[in-house]
């Protein structure tokens, strides 16, 4: 019983601890470091995240400066820059990496908060998913007369009760990303 729960728990806690990861890399008009941190990049044999091979700063709002602490690879960063797709073109001097960041249109904006809205369902759809695995398992020990049907019942509540806060939590940090990006 308690093992549902728990389940439950955690798998409720990797889906808002995903979302927040996704919102660190939402566009949002202003120089953010985690928006490159984690691109792969090609080097010493491997693929590795541009976080563990360069310092990324943000010395004002709109630019993000990349520098490796190997120059040799500063070629490859570039390129694993521009492979990613994110629209930001990388401009390398031979020692550091600049990006600007350009300032975003109205448009933009809106196209956005659109996709952050779309990718904030598919997060509480997972949330939704990870309540009715839980209440399979809840039925199942009631079928089997492991619990009884008011233990049942207490458990569905709350997991309902744990599901309305955690879909509330998803709206909360949706609304949040959404007032940054209008407000740049």
């Amino acid at each position: 019983m308690d093992k549902v729960v728990e389940d439950y728990k955690k798998a409720t806690l990797k889906t808002i601890t995903s979302y927040k990861k996704y919102l660190t890399t939402v566009k949002t008009g202003r120089a953010h470091t985690a928006i490159f941190e984690n691109i792969q990049v090609e080097s010493y044999g491997q693929n590795m995240p541009i976080k563990q091979l360069a310092t990324i700063s943000t010395p004002d709002a709109s630019t993000v400066i990349i520098q490796p602490w190997d120059v040799s690879v500063i070629k490859n960063i570039e390129k694993a820059i521009m492979k990613a797709n994110i629209g930001f073109t990388p401009q390398n001097d031979g020692k550091v990496i600049k990006i600007n960041i350009p300032p975003m249109t109205e448009e933009d904006r809106k196209r956005i908060i659109k996709l952050l809205k779309q990718e904030s369902e598919k997060y509480k759809v997972a949330l939704r998913n990870a309540r009715k695995k839980a209440n399979k398992a809840i039925k199942d020990m009631e079928k089997e007369k492991i619990i009884s049907e008011d233990e049942s019942k207490k458990l569905e509540k709350e997991i309902q009760k744990s599901l309305d806060e955690n879909s509330k939590k998803i709206d909360e940090l949706t609304k949040s990303k959404e007032e940054e990006i209008s407000s740049i």
